[in-house]
C-alpha cells in the first residue's frame, strides 16, 4: 500500500465523519443536543486534564433561555405568525363530470 492510497483513505473517512456528523445534527437535533450534553458532561469532569476540560466546556451545547426567541420549542408558542389579512372563508368542493 503506497503513501497515496493511506492518504486518500483517510480524507475518505474524514469526509464520510463530517457529513454523518452533519446529517445526525440536522435529522436528530434534539437526541444530537442530549449526546453532547452527555459528552460535554463526561470531558468536563474534576481531575481531567485542563484540554479535555476546555473541549468540554466547547462542545457544550447552548441552555434555552425560555424566550420566545431563541427557537428552543419548549413552549410551542414559536411556530409562525398568523397572518393578519382578512379571513377566508372556507368554500365546498364540487366536483365536474367529464363529458
Amino acid at each position: 500500500m503506497s503513501t497515496f492510497d493511506i492518504v486518500q483513505g483517510v480524507v475518505i473517512a474524514v469526509v464520510v465523519l463530517a457529513a454523518a456528523y452533519v446529517a445526525f445534527r440536522k435529522l436528530l437535533p434534539k437526541t444530537s443536543v442530549r449526546a453532547m450534553a452527555r459528552v460535554s458532561a463526561a470531558l468536563n469532569r474534576d481531575g481531567r486534564p485542563g484540554v479535555l476540560r476546555a473541549l468540554g466546556r466547547r462542545i457544550q451545547p447552548a441552555a434555552a433561555t425560555g424566550s420566545c426567541g431563541d427557537g428552543c420549542g419548549s413552549c410551542g408558542s414559536c411556530g409562525p405568525a398568523p397572518s393578519v389579512g382578512p379571513a377566508v372563508e372556507s368554500q365546498p368542493l364540487t366536483f365536474k363530470t367529464r363529458s
